[in-house]
């Protein structure tokens, strides 16, 4: 997505080239997607239903570029910026078991 000139970000979807595809041709394109997971290859039997624990709210002061790098990707930027700070400190406990 590109802002518009509102700094608004604007939706660059295809629409009227989505609605010209068919259902089969849809199928098709996630079939081809690497990153689409397919229920049908999941055993549901071993599947493990886990509720994310409650976030905790918090102001948190961060440089404008790196707010501006998160952010750049598109909705879920805080989700990201989480998953970074726990692969971060993941790594950290990793080295005081060393």
């Amino acid at each position: 997505m590109n802002e518009n000139s509102t700094g608004k970000r604007r939706d660059r979807t295809n629409l009227k080239r989505l609605d010209s595809l068919t259902d089969e041709e849809i199928e098709q394109a996630a079939r081809s997607d690497a990153d689409t997971l397919l229920l049908e290859e999941c055993d549901m039997a071993s599947l493990e239903v886990v509720m994310p624990e409650r976030k905790q709210s918090i102001s948190l002061r961060v440089d404008s570029d790196v707010l501006a790098y998160f952010k750049s990707f598109g909705k879920g930027y805080q989700t990201r910026m989480n998953a970074v700070l726990r692969t971060y400190m993941q790594a950290q406990q990793s080295q005081k078991e060393i």
